[in-house]
């Protein structure tokens, strides 16, 4: 089994920058997927970028593109999220997840590995 857990969540200004960390333990597929999810009240879970672990190939979800950057130490085992110019609309809690499909896919559903989430706030 994978265990991920999620840090680097806080509050940041509008137009600041946080950078998020998930620390991956136990079982490590050879090549798999990880991704970064966010979930705000009352809405759905979403996706927010993907990387394979091997390759490094990205992709990220409309709203995030030219601000956040996902990144991954396989030396570490741990995914990174780059989060710049953040806005209110940002809030949420983020969440890791893993697959190992060896594709980045965009669906919760897909995902069978998840971290506890870490909270991320925008003041207004």
């Amino acid at each position: 089994q994978v265990q991920l857990v999620e840090s680097g969540g806080g509050l940041v200004q509008i137009g600041g920058s946080l950078r998020l960390s998930c620390a991956a333990s136990g079982r490590t597929p050879s090549d798999y997927t990880m991704a970064w999810f966010r979930q705000a009240p009352g809405m759905e879970r979403e996706f927010v970028a993907g990387i394979r672990w091997i390759g490094r190939s990205t992709s990220y979800a409309d709203s995030v593109k030219g601000r956040f950057t996902i990144s991954r130490d396989n030396a570490k085992n741990t995914l990174y999220l780059q989060m710049n110019t953040l806005k209110p609309e940002d809030t949420a809690v983020y969440y890791c997840a893993a697959q190992t499909y060896g594709v980045v896919v965009t669906t919760p559903h897909d995902y069978g590995y998840w971290g506890q989430g870490t909270q991320v706030t925008v003041s207004s």
